[in-house]
């Protein structure tokens, strides 16, 4: 039995998801295998499947098995339109209060825009305006005629995100961390963010350089220059706006993993959505979730694996030139996942 074999297995949730998600989460686990994770999968269904089944696009099941594993790989899951049900998204970062969203943008194919893209965004992900506290007032025969909401954010919540930005840089080797805000005018929401994330680069001075922006600066200069960004934090909803624009510096969300981190839970998932248009065609890009699954293997140090798979995509994508439709190619998913699995030992 060689050491790999030997060393203790890791309970997981695993979600296949729906749309595209079982393809992609099929191909990922086999990548996962052939490189020796050490991942325990309970699978869980959740999403359209798991409405059929239970009447909810998040059973209780699937909660009960992340509450016992605290940790999960997510395929993409649809929240029907209509019908009353909250995004699963939103519940799940509310169930499990995973606070911090990452999400790393970085080139992996030459020749497109921009080259050399190395970003990570980190988001707030529990505070801000998508808290959605939201109410209409009605004027006149109108019951719509006016459409309030308000965003929160804490002292507490400000100060735990820019933490984990700047403890994240030191642990990554980073140099630097941008403060994203609109205190220029959302003084107060927003304010109090610049102020809390200011107070906590003291404590990394002479370690990690800090700077800050304003959202609309922010989003200019990342396409006139993304090359000065390093680690950006930011609220809610600035977060989620910017880290489609990263992604879309590096070829768009077929290559974007997140990653939703909490005390003591964390659930990594490709950002994009669950594309029914493609599905069962066996042509989905598995990429943003095998790079979720690599950011799964750093979280419980499995470095090494995950350095692997990742020169194995690079290579399967840079020299080999397979790649699926979306990236120009013509490589199905599956032809795509062995070509990866066979880079695993170059």
């Amino acid at each position: 039995m060689t050491a790999l074999q030997q060393a203790p297995r890791i309970p997981a949730t695993l979600i296949p998801g729906d749309g595209i998600g079982p393809e992609i989460t099929d191909a990922v686990v086999g990548i996962l295998d052939a490189a020796g994770a050490p991942f325990d999968w309970d699978v869980q269904q959740g999403g359209l499947p798991a409405i059929k089944e239970h009447g909810d696009p998040l059973p209780q099941p699937l909660l009960a098995s992340i509450r016992r594993t605290r940790l999960a790989l997510k395929g993409p899951l649809t929240t029907p339109v209509g019908g009353g049900f909250r995004s699963v998204n939103v519940r799940l970062r509310e169930e499990f209060e995973l606070y911090a969203n990452v999400r790393p943008g970085r080139t992996l194919l030459a020749g497109g825009r921009y080259e050399d893209i190395d970003v990570v965004l980190i988001r707030e992900n529990l505070e801000g305006l998508y808290v959605a506290f939201e109410h209409y007032v009605a004027i006149g025969d109108d019951p719509h005629a006016v459409a309030l909401g308000s965003g929160i954010n804490t002292r507490a919540g400000c100060r735990r995100i820019a933490k984990y930005a700047f403890e994240y840089a030191l642990r990554n080797g980073r140099k630097k961390v941008t403060i994203v805000h609109k205190a220029n005018v959302m003084k107060i929401l927003t304010g109090l963010f610049l102020e809390t994330a200011r107070e906590v680069a003291k404590e990394y001075e002479g370690r990690v350089e800090v700077n800050d922006r304003i959202v609309d600066a922010c989003a200019m200069q990342l396409v006139l220059n993304p090359w000065q960004f390093d680690v950006i934090v930011a609220t809610n909803l600035f977060g989620d706006i910017l880290s489609d624009e990263i992604a879309g510096l590096v070829g768009g969300l077929g290559m974007a993993p997140g990653a939703n981190i909490g005390v003591d839970t964390a659930i990594f998932e490709a950002v994009h959505g669950s594309a029914p248009d493609i599905a069962g065609k066996g042509i989905a890009n598995p990429t943003a979730l095998l790079l979720a699954a690599c950011m799964m293997l750093d979280h419980v140090e499995r470095r090494e694996t995950a350095a692997r798979i990742r020169g194995a995509i690079d290579l399967t994508l840079r020299v080999d030139h397979i790649r699926t439709g979306d990236l120009g190619g013509k490589a199905t998913t599956r032809e795509y996942a062995a070509a990866v699995a066979r880079n695993l030992a170059a």
